[in-house]
């Protein structure tokens, strides 16, 4: 689990073929190496990656042709900013919202504008399946940095951009026309599934014996 608080902005710096999938490298700066080990879940841009390689201060990490399908990973090019986070131990702030770093698909961004000291962001979402799980004043992660969603209208989506995510996430570096990993709230998607098992429970209870 991860909470979409940006602990640092690295770079890819490979990108090799491997039968379909990809395994690429990041390098890092302001991660702690001792702090990571093979095998440790790492949110990536976003999505969630396993270890597979260190370096001093690099990692590797195999992508899946799933997650190259439903992702901007396959995209970036050598040199690309990339958010990264490390998975959420116990014990610790829970600053943002509880991502599990299962991307739901992608966003366009359709504007970027000033507003007072911040930015204010539109997001068209890629379908309109994602559209039912966004609502005003929810959790939304873009590229894998915890936002509040402001307004709603049909499968587009505001949010708002502080100095300071501006400052230490790739968001800051966005147009529009760039896509972006979009995750949903999660107790918006259990909630859809609460809510249907509980409409199945009382149609099956109303049918005549």
């Amino acid at each position: 689990m991860f909470t979409g608080i940006v602990q640092d902005v690295g770079r890819v710096i490979s990108s090799e073929q491997q039968h379909g999938d990809l395994r690429m490298g990041f390098q890092f700066e302001r991660l702690d190496p001792a702090g990571l080990r093979l095998g440790d879940s790492i949110c990536v841009q976003g999505c969630c990656l396993t270890v597979v390689a260190l370096g001093e201060r690099s990692f590797a990490a195999d992508v899946s042709s799933e997650t190259l399908r439903l992702t901007t990973l396959g995209r970036m090019s050598l040199g690309a900013p990339v958010n990264l986070e490390p998975a959420l131990k116990m014990g610790d702030a829970l600053g943002g919202h509880l991502l599990t770093g299962h991307v739901d698909g992608l966003g366009q961004v359709v504007d970027i504008a000033e507003e007072a000291r911040s930015w204010r962001m539109d997001v068209a979402l890629a379908g309109d399946e994602l559209a039912r799980y966004v609502a005003r004043k929810g959790s939304i992660a873009i590229d894998g940095v915890s936002l509040t969603v402001n307004i709603v209208h049909k499968n587009v989506f505001r949010v708002n951009l502080i100095p300071h995510t501006r400052e230490v996430t790739t968001l800051g570096s966005l147009e529009p026309e760039d896509f972006v990993n979009i995750e949903v709230d999660l107790m918006a998607r259990y909630a859809e599934r609460l809510l249907g098992e509980s409409g199945s429970q009382r149609s099956a209870a109303q049918e005549p014996a």
